[in-house]
C-alpha cells in the first residue's frame, strides 16, 4: 500500500509535510506503521498550485528518502494547497509515469488502494476511457485509469457524484472479472481550489486516512498515517467517508458508491 499527504490553507513549505515532521512522508516512505508492508520505495511525487491555474509536478523513481532533488525542492517550494505520495506498486512496473501524482488540466489526482484482479480487466479498463482522454493514458496503473474515468464522469461539474460512478465501474467489473479484494481507496484530487478525499472499500479494510487542523501553519493536513507521533488531535477518516476542504472551510459526507445503479447503466 502507499502512503500520501496533502495539504491546503496558509502557503506553508512543502518540506513542513514532506520531509520535516519525526513520521514525515519520507519517513513514511521507509518506516510506514499503518499498511500491510512498511516499505514505499517504488517512486514518489508531488503536485502544488501556485500563480497558475495547473500545478506543477515532480515525480521520480528513486526511492523518497535517497532523492536529494526532492528535499531541495520541498525546502524551498512554497504552496497553499499541495499534494504529495510514496509509492508501492500493486503490480505494474516502476517508472516515473506511474507514479502519483496524476495531473490532466488543473486536476491533480493521488491513490492508495487497489481494483482486485487488475492484470486480468486491465484491457476492460483502458476501453472505459474515453477516445478525448485517452492521450493522457501516460502509465499503466489502476489509478491513473480511475482519475480518467472520473474524469469522463463529469469530475469538473460534481466531483463527489464522478468519484462514486467511476468506483462503482471499476468494483462492478471486479467483481464481474477480477478478484478480491475488489476496491480498496484512500484518495485524493484537488482543482486548484478544493482539496478532496475519500475514504472506502468493497470489505472491512478500507486503507487509513485522517486529517488535522492546524492553528499553526492555518491550515488543514490529510494523510495516510499522522506526522507527529505526540499529537492526538488527529482525526480518523471513517470508512465511506467524502470530504471537501476549502476556502470556505470543511464539509464531510458519505461515500458509497451506488452499484446496482452503475450496473444497470453499464
Amino acid at each position: 500500500m502507499c502512503r500520501w499527504a496533502a495539504y491546503i490553507g496558509e502557503p506553508i513549505f512543502l518540506s513542513e509535510v514532506v520531509t520535516d515532521p519525526k513520521h514525515s512522508l519520507v519517513h513514511q516512505s521507509h518506516c510506514a506503521t499503518q499498511c500491510s508492508t512498511a516499505i514505499n520505495a517504488d517512486g514518489f511525487g508531488v503536485a502544488w498550485y501556485g500563480d497558475r491555474e495547473e500545478p506543477g509536478l515532480y515525480r521520480d523513481t528513486n526511492p523518497a528518502w535517497s532523492d536529494p532533488n526532492l528535499r531541495s525542492l520541498a525546502y524551498q517550494v512554497k504552496s497553499g494547497l499541495f499534494m504529495a505520495h510514496v509509492r508501492a506498486s500493486t503490480g505494474t512496473a516502476t517508472s516515473r509515469n506511474n507514479c502519483h501524482p496524476f495531473s490532466v488540466g488543473k486536476w491533480s489526482f493521488m491513490h492508495n488502494g487497489q481494483i482486485g484482479g487488475f492484470n486480468a480487466i486491465r484491457k476492460d479498463v483502458d476501453m472505459m476511457i474515453s477516445a478525448k482522454l485517452y492521450d493522457c493514458r501516460k502509465g499503466a496503473t489502476d489509478s491513473e485509469a480511475l482519475f480518467l474515468i472520473a474524469l469522463d464522469e463529469g469530475l469538473e461539474d460534481d466531483p463527489h457524484g464522478a468519484m462514486l460512478r467511476a468506483v462503482a465501474r471499476l468494483q462492478i467489473l471486479s467483481e464481474e472479472k477480477g478478484g478480491l479484494p475488489h476496491m480498496r481507496l484512500a484518495a485524493a484530487l484537488s482543482d486548484g481550489v478544493n482539496l478532496y478525499a475519500m475514504r472506502y472499500a468493497s470489505d472491512e479494510f478500507a486503507p487509513s486516512l485522517y486529517y488535522r487542523w492546524s492553528d499553526t501553519r492555518n491550515g488543514w493536513a490529510v494523510v495516510s498515517e499522522p506526522l507527529e507521533t505526540d499529537e492526538t488531535d488527529w482525526v480518523e477518516v471513517p470508512a465511506g467517508s467524502w470530504l471537501r476542504f476549502g476556502p470556505d472551510g470543511m464539509e464531510q459526507g458519505c461515500f458509497a458508491p451506488d452499484l446496482h445503479r452503475a450496473h444497470k447503466v453499464a
